[in-house]
């Protein structure tokens, strides 16, 4: 019984503080890439808490399930973990969380299926104002789109195919290393999967929205994923290129004005880039990663520690 209580307890404690010192932190816009590493592990910490927790109660409620999981360990493993003890509500909790499981794979399922429907759709109208010409090859990877359009705009429409969208306006209004900059920005995004992680969040945080861990990763992740591609434009173009390049682009839209818009994260992407402060040193970046890495190992050992125990 004292495992899955340690699991628990541990899971409860990672959903409900780890919100609060993240949000706290003073170095995330600095490094966004670590801050999205760090908000993953301590995801997974959760998970993997609740998954282990369902395995061992599930074993001591089902002795079929209890010879799957240990039918390689020695006898001795099996009583170091004393599953006899733990009661009838074993196999309660361990219901209980597999429907929560099963809810979460619904959850992404969904948000999968809807996210691929809204490319179809946009796809569909791509080639209404877009129509392949006559003997043009079918759109390969990473091809660039040129769509007639009054307002600046740039998008990356991901799939299998993905492709890159331009609208003339963002052309004309875009000088030199600017709209280069914009194509990297868009294709950090890419690269990186950010699509994956914007959906793993949503999907949580849908399923789950009373749970503090999962609503404020899916409250940070969008804001995170572009200052990771402002970064990944702004390495190979400069930060100034790349701020007057979001200028360019957003300015028509009422962003920086006196009113909040949907877009008001913009004006401070602006600021980090005309001001940047400084990033961590590599010393403390490698310790962060490490203290977050931690997070996902520490259910690993509560669980494996008694085993362990056993064969030693």
């Amino acid at each position: 019984m004292t495992v899955p209580f340690v699991l628990l307890v541990l899971g409860a404690l990672a959903a409900a503080m780890a919100p609060r010192l993240l949000s706290r932190a003073d170095w995330s816009d600095r490094e966004p890439v670590l801050a999205l590493w760090v908000w993953q592990c301590v995801v997974a910490s959760v998970l993997l808490c609740c998954v282990l927790t369902m395995a061992l109660c599930a074993s001591a409620a089902s002795p079929a399930v209890r010879w799957h999981l240990f039918a390689l360990a020695p006898r001795g493993v099996v009583d170091a973990y004393g599953l006899a003890a733990y009661g009838p509500w074993a196999g309660a909790l361990a219901v209980l969380l597999a429907c929560g499981g099963a809810w979460s794979v619904a959850m992404l399922t969904r948000e999968v299926r809807g996210a691929r429907a809204r490319r179809r759709q946009r796809r569909a109208e791509l080639l209404v104002r877009a129509p392949m010409l006559p003997g043009e090859p079918p759109s390969s990877s990473e091809r660039l789109v040129v769509l007639e359009g009054r307002r600046p705009d740039a998008w990356w429409l991901s799939g299998p195919q993905p492709q890159l969208v331009i609208t003339t306006a963002a052309l004309r209004r875009l000088k030199g290393r600017q709209l280069d900059a914009v194509l990297a920005h868009e294709q950090g995004h890419a690269r990186a999967r950010h699509d994956w992680l914007l959906h793993c969040a949503y999907a949580l945080a849908a399923g789950f929205p009373q749970v503090p861990v999962f609503e404020g990763f899916r409250q940070q992740v969008h804001r995170l994923v572009e200052l990771a591609a402002d970064d990944v434009a702004s390495r190979r173009f400069g930060r100034l290129t790349t701020a007057l390049a979001l200028v360019e682009l957003n300015e028509d839209r009422g962003v920086f004005g006196p009113c909040p818009t949907p877009l008001a994260q913009l004006p401070g992407r602006v600021h980090r880039l005309l001001d940047p402060a400084p990033r961590l040193t590599l010393a403390r970046r490698m310790r962060v990663s490490a203290m977050a890495l931690l997070l996902p190992v520490v259910p690993l050992l509560v669980t494996f520690g008694p085993g362990l125990g056993a064969l030693s």
